[in-house]
């Protein structure tokens, strides 16, 4: 795993020329201009942490701001290949939470530049979350994968799940609640919306409204990237070539 972290006084190469630039993200840029080192260039992760399938026993690897504003690990958490979104993996026997038997490369919605835990009640105010993302890789024997969600106090209330071809939107426990297509093909962008209100939640799939699921959450955040609904105890080989990926081109939040 190659960690990739830059600080303070950096030094880049524009059109010939060496400069210097007082700077918290150092910049790579291509012969378009495109910055393509950190996921902090692609997306504005200002408030949001990142969770890791590294680390030790039900302590995974967390970074938080500032360190995720030049941060990258690959393969879990870097710029896709074309330099137009975050690739997240996570494979089978990567490090779990202590509330979870699955791994995940993941972000979670945080607040005041990423200082704080986001936590909003679906009966107050107007929560909305839109992200563009597709499906790169599933693991072996159990094909599943979760790759944006809303999360409440102790569990998921709702989320986008690939099983296979089919994709699902979910419901608290009841993972087949909506099937939004049974011929998902892997690397096929879409995008996805939540909106909660009024102790209801409205997800929406490239802009067509699928389903409203009634909820009373009052600790609620969102989350997006790549966790991955398989271990080692139900998916095989048992090492990090079996693995979950998505990758976000997009994510928005707004609160009213």
């Amino acid at each position: 795993m190659r960690l990739h972290r830059k600080h303070g006084l950096v030094a880049a190469l524009v059109a010939g020329t060496v400069f210097a630039a007082s700077s918290a993200v150092a910049i790579a840029a291509t012969a378009d201009g495109e910055q393509c080192e950190y996921p902090a260039q692609q997306i504005d992760l200002t408030d949001w942490k990142v969770t890791l399938p590294t680390g030790s026993d039900n302590s995974p690897t967390e970074i938080l701001q500032p360190d995720l504003a030049d941060f990258s690990a690959a393969p879990w958490f870097q710029v896709n290949d074309k330099c137009t979104g975050i690739q997240f993996r996570a494979p089978v026997d990567g490090v779990t939470t202590s509330g979870s038997g699955y791994p995940r490369s993941e972000l979670r919605e945080m607040t005041d530049d990423g200082t704080e835990k986001a936590s909003w009640s679906t009966t107050s105010g107007t929560h909305t979350m839109t992200f563009r993302t597709d499906f790169n890789h599933l693991p072996e024997d159990k094909p599943h994968l979760v790759g944006a969600q809303i999360h409440g106090g102790g569990d998921d209330v709702t989320v986008f799940r690939l099983e296979g071809t089919e994709l699902y939107i979910t419901d608290g426990d009841d993972s087949h609640h909506h099937l939004v297509t049974d011929d998902y093909q892997l690397n096929t962008v879409f995008e996805g919306k939540f909106v909660a209100a009024n102790g209801q939640i409205d997800v929406y799939y490239n802009d067509e409204l699928q389903t409203t699921i009634d909820s009373d959450e009052d600790e609620n955040y969102f989350k997006a990237g790549a966790y991955t609904q398989a271990n080692c105890s139900n998916s095989s080989p048992c090492n990090d070539t079996n693995y979950g990926q998505a990758t976000l081109y997009k994510l928005d939040i707004t609160h009213s």
